[in-house]
């Protein structure tokens, strides 16, 4: 009988974006029968994966979910989130596991101190290298998004009712944490020199950014208006996107569009950066400010009062960029 492996990925929506070479590995190299575990409001992100024969979803009854998971007979856990969540479903399903190195002290030792002992490998390639006994190559496939028939086909429906130019610009103007986000007033800087048109994207939360932002610079918003994977759709058609360190901009490398990524209190050195030829992106980061990195993950305000990595971009060459992958 082939192998049964569990993989677990609890969040966010970029970081199980990243998970999908090791999906793609385990599935195509292995044979094996391969279940993901994830919370029920990222399903949507995984739930057309051909590699994938099952999802489990994370809801409000975890014993209920563990006694699931138990009754499937997984040959292996691989814990692509290793946190103490991950930790109680493998004590819990008691089969051999295996995981990777979060770098946790390299990146304390690089926020606090400043002291940068980061490995030069993105994070997909570490999750590689924690899973060498599987006996798992990177195919360097990259990234997979499938969005599934039914919202492939409604991109036409989309550009007609939102009145999508051809070609254009796409820009996510959201990130789960407030230094992580281009500011409105950088963004609609850039959208006026934009030698495209520009769509904005985003989820309810930027519902009010988009309207001033399209207020100010006659981008086209759909932000809060259409689903996440409509979000990706457009992203899919764009000729561009342009986006902070957030989901997004791994969508945009799944789906082989070109990126601009923007750099606030975070740095590509975490191994984050667009997993994809180094051609097809471009990234955007103040490199002359001491407090760089401030989190690895994020904060609700500039720790500095300043928000200087984000102020100081340098719009002419953001334009640079654009005007290079337009005419490429």
């Amino acid at each position: 009988m082939p192998a049964k492996i569990l993989l677990i990925r609890f969040s966010s929506i970029g970081d199980i974006i990243l998970c999908s070479p090791i999906i793609r590995a385990v599935k195509q190299q292995l044979g094996a029968e391969v279940h993901f575990l994830t919370k029920r409001s990222f399903a949507d992100v995984l739930r057309h994966n051909p590699h994938i024969d099952q999802l489990h979803l994370l809801h409000e009854n975890f014993n209920e979910l563990i006694g699931t998971l138990q009754s499937e007979g997984f040959t292996k856990v691989i814990d692509l989130h290793k946190n103490l969540r991950s930790k109680r479903v493998i004590r819990a399903l008691g089969v051999p596991s295996v995981s990777f190195d979060k770098i946790n002290i390299e990146k304390w030792l690089c926020v606090n101190l400043k002291i940068n002992r980061l490995p030069d490998k993105h994070i997909v390639d570490r999750y590689f290298e924690g899973l060498t006994e599987l006996g798992l190559t990177n195919d360097a496939k990259g990234l997979e998004l499938f969005l599934g028939p039914n919202v492939e086909s409604r991109y036409s429906t989309l550009a007609t009712a939102y009145n999508l130019p051809k070609p254009y610009v796409s820009i996510a103007i959201g990130a789960t944490y407030f230094t992580k986000r281009v500011p409105n007033d950088i963004l609609i800087d850039i959208i006026s020199q934009c030698p495209l048109p520009c769509v904005l994207i985003g989820g309810p939360a930027e519902k009010e950014d988009g309207i001033l932002i399209a207020q100010k610079s006659k981008a086209i918003n759909v932000v809060g208006a259409v689903s996440l994977l409509e979000s990706a759709l457009i992203i899919q058609h764009s000729r561009l996107l342009l986006s902070p360190d957030t989901g997004m901009m791994h969508f945009g490398a799944a789906l082989g569009t070109p990126i601009i990524s923007f750099w606030g209190n975070t740095i590509p050195g975490f191994g984050m950066y667009p997993y994809m030829d180094e051609t097809d992106y471009k990234i955007v980061e103040n490199k002359d400010l001491s407090c760089r990195p401030c989190s690895k993950l994020g904060h609700d305000s500039c720790p500095k009062g300043h928000f200087k990595c984000m102020k100081d971009i340098n719009i002419s060459e953001v334009i640079e960029h654009i005007r290079h992958f337009i005419e490429k």
